[in-house]
């Protein structure tokens, strides 16, 4: 992972998402995001939420009850159904894309999250549970370490380091989440102490 290359980080098996969204799934830190989206959108304790490593991508989500079972959401590994929802609910579109072929033979592999390889989810749910502005800086920072890595100016694990240095930094900063304009704030003050880091390398 430390000799990792832009090209190897974009070379995602299943979606082409464009330069940020497909590096962010390489490190993780989309899936960081979601665990925040989830937590937020859902009012689910972070403590709740988990989340599994799941190649095939055919899951998109799963929500265990208090009797033991899983409902799982299935379909292609596109966002076809999702933005279609997104415009539509509460109703369904139809045809929207194909559904899975359930009379052929597939296997779906499941494995847990090595935190200790990809730092940044644990990262996320330490600024989601902290809150304020916490993941927008989170976000701030990983973009201006997405952009270095392809400019070719860190590496790969860099990433996910640099944006620990600034959410550990932003916690004496003078910050403010009670406005739209503070977490615009907030989010200027990121991308600026995250190129301070950079620079600092």
């Amino acid at each position: 992972m430390k000799r990792a290359t832009p090209a190897e980080a974009l070379r995602h098996p299943n979606f082409a998402m464009g330069r940020v969204v497909t590096t962010n799934s390489a490190t993780l830190v989309n899936k960081g995001l979601e665990v925040i989206e989830a937590h937020l959108l859902f009012d689910v304790p972070f403590d709740r939420i988990e989340v599994v490593v799941h190649p095939q991508q055919m899951i998109h989500s799963m929500v265990e009850f208090h009797d033991g079972s899983t409902i799982a959401q299935a379909g292609p590994p596109r966002m076809l159904v999702p933005i279609a929802l997104g415009l539509s609910w509460p109703d369904r579109l139809a045809d929207v894309d194909v559904p899975v072929d359930w009379t052929q033979a597939a296997t779906w592999e499941f494995a847990p999250l090595d935190e200790q390889r990809f730092p940044a989810v644990a990262l996320a749910r330490r600024v989601g549970t902290e809150g304020g502005v916490a993941p927008a800086v989170y976000n701030a920072a990983n973009e201006v370490c997405v952009d270095a890595f392809h400019d070719g100016a860190i590496g790969f694990l860099d990433i996910v380091d640099t944006i620990a240095r600034v959410v550990d930094a932003h916690v004496g900063a003078d910050l403010d989440a009670s406005s739209v304009e503070g977490v615009l704030h907030a989010d200027a003050w990121a991308r600026d102490e995250a190129r301070a880091v950079l620079a600092r390398r």
